[in-house]
């Protein structure tokens, strides 16, 4: 591993300034995907940010209104740990719960997960489900994207050279809502995704119908997607297997896959149905559980 600086600014204003400084710079999170980077040399940097220091970006609060506001720096375990979390957002917990294993989760954050900006990263398509949103600051100020918006390619994201990452915000779940996130893995030694599915689903009055759906996909093409027509394709519809199908078939028909050591094209098409499928009918059981 190359020599770098490492900080530890307990300000927002610290942290800036420390960007600001001209030096190659990387932050620290949990450090579980950053540490091995740069000791396997796949990263350089002149700097190391370690970012639990710091209050905003360390902050978990589940608000009065029912959303939900989780720090970049917020460690996996720190989350599903919270009684209130767990229950009023399971979608959420889906992927903490699977980023790594419990050792890993003690230091890995959401926040994290996402700036890695892997295809097959497990936190992206259960927020995008979610309808999450990021807050980004820097100097200049903040500004709040998608998460889907977020990824540029395998391993890039659209933080800017000065900006950092601060929370996720998720809104609240209304009555008849709820969300279910999952992954396929060619056996458990193996804790990257084949093709993962994330789903919200929101129910009308009466409970039988599909009102609105979110569809996204992981580990299938060179970002993870939020495919809008699988959403789209069951609106409207009765809230069942065959309904579900529709967006399956959407989801398949989105998908970009790759075949590689982990899947081939036609099984990660067949896995993106299937899980999307699988993905909906979880978001259900959990809406009538519910009740």
């Amino acid at each position: 591993m190359e020599n770098f600086d490492y900080l530890r600014p307990k300000t927002l204003g610290e942290a800036y300034a420390a960007l600001g400084n001209g030096k190659t710079t990387l932050m620290l999170a949990g450090g579980t995907d950053v540490i091995v980077q740069l000791r396997e040399e796949r990263k350089h940097c002149d700097q190391l940010i370690d970012l639990k220091f710091i209050p905003e970006v360390m902050a978990l609060e589940l608000a009065a209104d029912g959303s939900l506001l989780i720090g970049a720096a917020v460690a996996c375990a720190r989350i599903y740990e919270d009684p209130a979390i767990a229950r009023a957002f399971p979608g959420v917990l889906d992927s903490a719960h699977i980023i790594g294993g419990i050792q890993i989760q003690s230091r890995a954050s959401l926040g994290g997960n996402l700036c890695n900006a892997s295809p097959a990263a497990d936190s992206a398509p259960a927020l995008i489900a979610l309808a999450a949103r990021l807050v980004i600051g820097s100097a200049s100020g903040t500004r709040e994207i998608a998460v889907e918006d977020f990824f540029t390619g395998p391993g890039r994201n659209a933080l800017g050279a000065n900006e950092l990452l601060l929370q996720i915000r998720i809104p609240a779940l209304r009555k008849n809502e709820n969300s279910f996130y999952l992954r396929f893995i060619p056996r458990n030694e193996m804790d990257i995704a084949v093709a993962s599915a994330g789903a919200k689903l929101q129910l009308d009055a009466s409970g039988e119908n599909v009102e609105s759906a979110r569809i996204s996909l992981g580990a299938v093409a060179a970002t993870p997607l939020f495919v809008t027509a699988a959403g789209a394709a069951i609106v409207g519809k009765p809230a069942n297997e065959a309904t579900f199908k529709l967006a399956g078939e959407a989801a398949a028909e989105a998908a970009t896959p790759i075949t590689d050591m982990r899947g081939s094209i036609a099984q990660r098409k067949r896995l993106a149905s299937v899980l999307t499928v699988r993905a909906l009918n979880g978001a259900l059981q959990r809406i009538k559980e519910a009740r």
